[in-house]
């Protein structure tokens, strides 16, 4: 007896509606590349709300991943970098810290950004990490051994860190993975 098994599975999330257009991408080109290095589709409302579906749930994972990343700020071909294996993508809620006062979140988003943006472009350089600040949460991609060290170089600015104790900590852990 031949039974025809629907293994599809599904995802359902919601991205900024000021991101939606760059999720799509000109003429669809975005939408159809996740679509087709995923395995799977993607059904996208103008209000953000997109619905991931398809049979391969690592597809469907790192498909929602790319979205994630999207909405959070990443232009999409950095996001498209999820695909690569050992690649991963770390959000950080400033929330968590900052709470509800915005003064305090702003101050934070400041001193990982730093000035003209040289703080978040070194933590970048030093961790070959593409790192995007958007509303109240800090989006890092990279390889995940990266993305860790990232993370913590972040997690020690958003505690008052020194900005030159955040770089050097990162030379120093640079060297240590370069040269064991």
């Amino acid at each position: 007896m031949d039974v025809s098994m629907n293994d599809e599975f599904a995802y359902e999330l919601k991205i900024p509606e000021e991101r939606v257009a760059v999720l799509i991408g000109k003429e669809g080109e975005t939408k159809k590349e996740i679509e087709n290095s995923a395995k799977c589709a993607l059904q996208i409302t103008k209000e953000g709300d997109v619905t991931i579906s398809g049979e391969d749930g690592l597809g469907l994972f790192t498909a929602r991943e790319i979205i994630r990343a999207i909405g959070r700020g990443f232009n999409p071909r950095i996001a498209l970098q999820l695909l690569k294996q050992d690649y991963a993508l770390e959000m950080i809620d400033m929330k968590d810290i900052a709470g509800k006062n915005k003064s305090t979140m702003e101050r934070l988003k400041g001193r990982v950004i730093g000035k003209e943006g040289k703080a978040r472009e070194e933590v970048e350089r030093l961790t070959d990490t593409h790192i995007s600040i958007y509303g109240k949460t800090i989006g890092i991609i990279g390889e995940n051994q990266q993305v860790q060290l990232a993370r913590q170089a972040v997690a020690m600015l958003l505690e008052g860190a020194m900005h030159k104790t955040v770089y050097r900590y990162l030379e120093k852990k640079k060297k240590e993975i370069l040269f064991g």
